[in-house]
């Protein structure tokens, strides 16, 4: 007997084995034995196990069930806790290291405290009401989600079939948690140095449902506006693997809008600003790009071939982009350096997030050349000619990664890879699709800067951005948080 006639042994053996009293209510009739076997094989193929049922009365009380339907498939939920876990260590450590590094020494426990701060405000607000108002519906809303789950209730161990057949809601709702905890933080490295801890809170809090909770569930909610793979009475039908335009695009372009209504560091442009750690900036890289493979393959919200995909790609813009960004360095300043290894990587993994799961390699390669030129150009000479203080380059490396990423996806999608896009997508793919994802750009563009300004005009009138002259120029560890990082 060969492999394949092995586990297909065991699938019938496990199916036989559950008693059909257990699994079918009184006065429904009996499932099939290749229903059974069918339910079965759709966690295999990822696929809706409750697809083969039929009734042949009418009245949906007596479709007949098994016990593989509102049940988690053990090796996907397995997937997406670890994916959970990495997005996670992308902000703890990941981002708190590569943004420590990056900052002058006076500033780094600042940084981190905005991390970790950042982080248990954004679970509070998720578990409230977040969740509910990205993945709700009972507002029938292409804008908004609803109220349905606030404060997490009813999300169950059992999977929410509008998002994953094989996925536990509570692990899919901690999974997109950690989505909404990575934006605001990317975000705040824009106005690193020169914000003040309370003036961060306060900030991030209203962002993230000035723009944030709408944009995700416009792209990513069952009835969002943008999701052009899922919803078939999308306005635009546009496409995001895993946070081009909700993260990427929506943090960086918030982040140059803050930046500019916060003004310049003390100093700016007058006195040396150099990484102070650049040991804790490679480090930081390192978990980022570790972390990543969570954010992208993680998106496919199972353990399968779109998911194997995204891994591959993730890999491919990735390496590419940090190459590239060193050689440019090379040809530019006659050296490469270590930032510039560290930015690309950055940059490529950014670019490649809204179409992880939806290019193949060679188009993994293409994004990866783009997310290494671009990026550069413009933290090199454009933030120069027009002289904004973006402290940690999120608007050169996220808003134009996230950008061109999103436009290039557009161009590079195809079924071959993901065959999803072919539910409601499958005429305008390689044509009208890039129309679909400019518009969407156009969009997130207007609601980010928009949002974000009248968030942080709102925040400065109530209660100041900026802390005084002195503290900024002793530093926000011991002004904000009475520490240093470094004791000598």
């Amino acid at each position: 007997m060969g492999v394949k006639s092995w586990i297909w042994a065991g699938v019938l053996a496990v199916g036989l084995s559950l008693p059909v009293s257990n699994i079918v209510c009184a006065g429904t009739p009996a499932p099939t034995l290749e229903q059974r076997v069918a339910g079965l094989e759709a966690y295999l193929t990822n696929g809706d196990p409750a697809a083969t049922l039929t009734t042949t009365s009418g009245n949906p009380q007596e479709r007949p069930t098994t016990a593989s339907v509102g049940v988690a498939g053990p090796g996907h939920n397995a997937w997406m806790m670890i994916s959970a876990a990495l997005v996670l260590f992308m902000t703890l450590p990941g981002l708190a290291l590569f943004y420590g590094g990056l900052v002058r020494s006076k500033n780094v426990l600042s940084i981190m405290a905005q991390c970790l701060g950042i982080t248990g405000l954004v679970t509070i607000l998720w578990w409230a009401a977040g969740y509910s108002l990205v993945f709700g519906k009972s507002f029938q809303s292409p804008f908004l989600g609803g109220l349905e789950f606030t404060f997490l209730r009813g999300v169950t161990s059992a999977p929410n079939t509008d998002y994953a057949y094989w996925v536990s809601q509570n692990v899919f709702s901690m999974y997109q948690l950690m989505f909404a905890i990575i934006t605001p933080v990317v975000l705040i490295g824009g106005v690193a140095e020169r914000m003040k801890f309370s003036a961060v809170l306060f900030f991030t809090g209203a962002w993230m449902f000035v723009v944030y909770f709408p944009l995700a569930h416009m792209v990513w909610g069952s009835t969002g506006w943008m999701n052009g793979v899922w919803n078939p009475a999308a306005g635009i039908r546009a496409i995001d693997f895993a946070g081009g335009f909700v993260v990427e695009m929506a943090s960086g372009w918030s982040a140059l809008t803050a930046c500019i209504i916060l003004g310049k560091r003390i100093g700016w442009n007058k006195e040396s600003m150099p990484p102070h750690s650049m040991v804790l900036c490679m480090v930081g890289t390192g978990m980022l790009w570790v972390g990543w493979y969570g954010f992208n393959a993680g998106s496919a919200l199972a353990a399968d071939g779109v998911a194997a995909n995204a891994f591959l790609t993730t890999t491919l813009a990735a390496s590419v982009a940090s190459f590239v960004w060193a050689v440019a360095e090379y040809f530019d300043k006659g050296k490469a350096s270590v930032l510039g290894f560290c930015s690309g990587a950055v940059a490529g993994l950014v670019t490649i997030t809204p179409a992880a799961g939806f290019v193949d390699a060679t188009g993994a390669v293409v994004l990866g050349l783009a997310g290494g030129l671009v990026p550069w150009f413009f933290c090199t000479r454009v933030k120069r000619w027009f002289g904004y203080d973006d402290t940690l380059d999120v608007f050169g490396v996220h808003a134009i990664g996230g950008t061109i990423g999103s436009f290039l996806t557009g161009i590079f999608a195809t079924a071959q890879v993901n065959p999803n896009l072919h539910l409601h997508l499958k005429e305008i793919i390689g044509s009208a699709l890039l129309i679909e994802q400019s518009k969407a750009i156009v969009v997130t563009l207007l609601i980010s800067v928009v949002g974000t300004a009248a968030v942080a005009w709102g925040v400065k009138f109530v209660m100041g951005l900026r802390p005084s002259t002195e503290a900024e120029r002793e530093g926000l560890d011991v002004s904000d948080h009475e520490e240093k990082g470094y004791i000598y």
